[in-house]
Parts: C-alpha cells; sequence; structure tokens
C-alpha cells in the first residue's frame, strides 16, 4: 500500500530527488520505519517505457529545463544551455547511468595530503577514508549486484572492447577487463540478466542494470513509509526563527505552489539542482542562502577529466552491439606524477549512436574529415576518459539572470579546466591512440568532453565548517535537520565513476539520520 502523507505532518523526512542518492535513501529509511516523502521534479517511468532511440529517448528523459554556461571548457560554447546529460524521472540518473561501479582507491579520500598544494587547486581531504568506508560498498555492491565482487561473474566482452583489450596488453597494461558493473551477469532477484541491447544510456528495458526507479523507490513504497510525489519542483526550503528546517515549497505537476512540512530535509538533486535551491532558499537570517555561512555552496563543481577517443579499423567493429560501458583499463588511475599530473584516469569502452555521433565528434564541426568519420561508423571503436579533476573555487554554481518556467532563477555552471586536467587529458588521448593503433587503426580521433554526466562537488564534505558545506554524515554544518544526500557532497572527484560512492554514502547517511532521529537529537 502507497502512503499518502499529508503536507502538515511534520514528522516526515523529506528527499528532493530520486536517483542514486535520494532514491536509495528512500528506500532505507522506509525500511526503518521511518516516514518518508520524496519530491521528483520529473515524471515516472519504468522499463517497459524506455524508448531504444537516442533522440526519442533523451527528449523523454534528459532535464532540459534552461540553464546557463560559462567559463573556458568547451561544453559553454559548444552546448551553453546543456552542461549536464542528466535525467528528470523518478530513478534520476540513475536510469541513463552506465553501470559502472568502482570503489575509490584508498589514496583519494586523502587528496590534500597524497597530493600536495597544487596551484590553484582547492583541494581537502575527505572527512572520511576507505577503511570506514569498506563495510558501507560492501552493502552498496551488494544492493547493485556489482560483478566482479561478491563471487560475481564479469559480463561478457563485445567487439569493443575485444579492441580495447587487445591493443592495451599490447602495451603492456594488466588492469583489463569488462569492469565492474551494476548489471546482472546472471538473472537475481527477479531481474534478468543482461540482453547486450547497446541502449545502456536509454534506460535499460530489461532491468537488468541496477536504477532506483525500478528497484528501491517500489521497494521503499511496498513498506507503506514512503510516499513519491512526481513533477514535484522544488522551489525553496524553508526555516522558523532559530534555523531549523521546517519544509519544503514545491510546484506541483499542476503548477500550483504546496508547502510540505518535514522534520528533516534532505537534498539530493545533483550537483547543479541541489546549490541552486539552497541559494533561491535565500531569507534575513541566512541572507547567501541556506547553509552556507562558509560561502562553500556552489564552489568546487567537478565534472571529471574526460573527453574521448574514437578510431576506425579495416573491418567492421560494430561497437554499438553489447553492454555499452563493459570494458575497462585501470592501469593509469594510479597517482604517479611523474606522468605531468596528480591522480590518475580509467579508460572505458563508449558507443554512441549516430546522431549523438555527429553532435559530439567534433561539435561544430563539417568537411570531409568529418564526414567520412561517421561514413566509417560501423568500422569504429570508441573509449571514454574519466579522470579525476581538480576543485577550484571559481568553478562554481551560481543564480543565473535566466528564470525557468516557475520564475526561479536557474543554476550557471561556471567551469574552467584547471592545468592539471589538460595534462591528464592530453596524456590519456595519447594512450587511447596508442592502443587502437597497437591492433591497426588507420585514424584516431580524439573527441572534446561532452555534457557532463559525473556532477560532483558543490555542497561538499569537510571536517572543518569554513573549508565546506556538510559535515562526514552529509548533515549541513549550519542547520542539524539538514541533509545533502547526493554526489553534490563530493570533496573531491577520484578517478572512479560515482555512483557506488553515492549509493554507499547514501546507505551510510540513512543509518546515522535513523539513529539520530530515534535519540531525538534531530
Amino acid at each position: 500500500m502507497v502512503a499518502k502523507f499529508d503536507l502538515n505532518d511534520d514528522t516526515v523526512v523529506v528527499i528532493i530527488g530520486t536517483g542514486a542518492g535520494g532514491g536509495v535513501l528512500a528506500n532505507e529509511l522506509a525500511q526503518k520505519g521511518v516516514k518518508v516523502v520524496a519530491l521528483e521534479a520529473g515524471g515516472r517511468y519504468l522499463p517497459e517505457d524506455y524508448i531504444n532511440d537516442e533522440w526519442e529517448s533523451f527528449g523523454q528523459l534528459a532535464w532540459v529545463d534552461p540553464r546557463t554556461t560559462s567559463g573556458d571548457w568547451r561544453v559553454a560554447k559548444d552546448f551553453s544551455g546543456l552542461p549536464a546529460w542528466i535525467v528528470k524521472a523518478v530513478g534520476g540518473t540513475s536510469i541513463h547511468w552506465a553501470g559502472a561501479s568502482l570503489r575509490f582507491q584508498d589514496h583519494e579520500w586523502k587528496a590534500r595530503t597524497n597530493y600536495g598544494e597544487v596551484a590553484g587547486a582547492s583541494l581537502l581531504d575527505w572527512p572520511i577514508d576507505a577503511a570506514e568506508m569498506a563495510p558501507w560498498y560492501d552493502k552498496a555492491e551488494e544492493k547493485l549486484q556489482v560483478t566482479r565482487t561478491g563471487g560475481r561473474a564479469g559480463l561478457p566482452g563485445n567487439n569493443n572492447f575485444k579492441v580495447l583489450e587487445k591493443g592495451a596488453l599490447a602495451l603492456g597494461y594488466k588492469e583489463v577487463h569488462t569492469g565492474n558493473m551494476a548489471i546482472n551477469s546472471a538473472e537475481y532477484d527477479g531481474r534478468q540478466s543482461c540482453q547486450q541491447t547497446g541502449f545502456c544510456f536509454q534506460g535499460c528495458k530489461w532491468g537488468a542494470k541496477w536504477s532506483a526507479a525500478y528497484t528501491d523507490i517500489p521497494r521503499g513504497e511496498a513498506t507503506g513509509n514512503l510516499e513519491v510525489r512526481d513533477r514535484a519542483h522544488a522551489a525553496r526550503i524553508l526555516h522558523d526563527d532559530a534555523g531549523k528546517v521546517t519544509g519544503v515549497e514545491y510546484f506541483d505537476k499542476d503548477g500550483a505552489l504546496q508547502m510540505q512540512k518535514a522534520r528533516i530535509v534532505c537534498v539530493a538533486g545533483n550537483s547543479f539542482e541541489s546549490p541552486r535551491l539552497l541559494l533561491n532558499s535565500a531569507s534575513s537570517k541566512f541572507p547567501n542562502g541556506l547553509a552556507n555561512s562558509s560561502d562553500q555552496v556552489g564552489r568546487n563543481y567537478m565534472r571529471h577529466t574526460t573527453g574521448s577517443v574514437y578510431a576506425v579499423f579495416d573491418k567492421p567493429v560494430r561497437m554499438w552491439r553489447g553492454t555499452t560501458m563493459a570494458g575497462i583499463v585501470r592501469d593509469e588511475a594510479r597517482h604517479d606524477p611523474s606522468r605531468g599530473f596528480v591522480g590518475g584516469y580509467e579508460l572505458e569502452t563508449l558507443s554512441l549512436g549516430i546522431p549523438f555521433m555527429a553532435a559530439f565528434l567534433n561539435p561544430g564541426g563539417w568537411g570531409r574529415s568529418f564526414t567520412t568519420a561517421l561514413d566509417a561508423y560501423e568500422n569504429m571503436a570508441g573509449m571514454w576518459i574519466v579522470g579525476e579533476d581538480m576543485p577550484q573555487a571559481e568553478n562554481r554554481v551560481t543564480l543565473s539572470e535566466t528564470r525557468d518556467q516557475f520564475g526561479l532563477p536557474v543554476a550557471n555552471v561556471n567551469f574552467s579546466d584547471h592545468p592539471n586536467d589538460i595534462a591528464m587529458r592530453n596524456h590519456a588521448y595519447a594512450q587511447g591512440e596508442a592502443i587502437y593503433k597497437a591492433v591497426g587503426a588507420t585514424r584516431t580521433f580524439p573527441t572534446p568532453p561532452y555534457p557532463s554526466t559525473h556532477n560532483l562537488g558543490t555542497n561538499r564534505m569537510s571536517e572543518k565548517p569554513e573549508d565546506g558545506v556538510v559535515n562526514k554524515h552529509g548533515q549541513s554544518h549550519d542547520i542539524a535537520n539538514l541533509f545533502i544526500s547526493d554526489g553534490s557532497q563530493f570533496t573531491t572527484g577520484a578517478a572512479e565513476n560515482p555512483t557506488l560512492t553515492i549509493v554507499a554514502l547514501a546507505i551510510r547517511q540513512a543509518d546515522h539520520i535513523a539513529a539520530e532521529m530515534a535519540a531525538g537529537t534531530i
């Protein structure tokens, strides 16, 4: 029986956003008997609704509300209204994600200590470490059924992987396999095994890939403790005279302004919408926005050092067949400053359909080199670079003069590459091209970064209140009953895809919140 809570019920936990952070947190709390109202700006879609077509799927799922973009990154020129490719739907970007589920390496929890002073970077150690996170990673890997953990088999390799593997091994790389993926390699938990369809980014029609949309959310609802309100766009978090948050104003599916009272508010709207909401919730008591006495809300935006390398071969590869990102080279993820940069990067298989290849291969480009590359699509292999970018104070989300359909200022995303990011990307381009040339590529194409899917930072964790926004549990330094529950709480980005860590932190946060509620401290 799906719960329905009264707008005046001030005993509920309100969670804003239902992705890997908010969706997992909602279920974990509901399982513990905590009453939860989850507000989701988007609609509700299940595997039978997903569309195996890139453009149509993008129109169905993507967050295309206006945003503005500034800074020297290519995205500001090529896709200024779309700095990120994230999902606006119940389940959030866990519908669109590829499934790569990697633990942070030990050194990445303490980047400031291990990398030292990096000019122009605002590096900070996380207030938690690998040992503290290990049991939560265990729980997250079990929840997501991550391959190559817990005795689970890896996924089979498609042609795109076989090309990557052969080239990587020829270069002497050792850690090359089909990845740690939250995609069933065998039927499990009522969800079938991967059918190798290749539309991982469009929502898995088979349910083989973990998504909060059809796992955690319905399971939370089944407890009778979770109510999900879709097409509910959060506008402002309210507080009392003492500074304690009291509820959330939101626009419902009819555009009417509602107010849900709350005992605790958890913000999980991705690294753009979460700081935007805090900044839009400014008041006379909090003139710079909620939880922002440190002036850190919105700062230190990270999106991973990314880019792609594609290559053309004499014979067909058909890279689009099979699991999109089941292929990884991990050797370069180490910290080895002799390469000319701190931190490291992963190389992961990637294929895009012709519509997105045409958009991203050389944005705004045309001419013979561009058209002949697309002509060779069937013979193409591709990989994605995922590396640790440096947090910078001026890489940040602020409020734009542009307003959305509800009259609210939208997020402006300012980002410029750090010299470390550029050095890492250039190294990765060279290694990616070398991998493909080692197996006979006739042409290689390094491509610029796409609109980001890994949005991190902007409400970072810190030991000291003046250095960040939240403590080690994602609890606001300023306001005890306000939490951040998504990737915006990341102190640094590490080289790994972030979802597994977001899920592990959400499970851990649910434990903390439930215990504090039971003790009556929040």
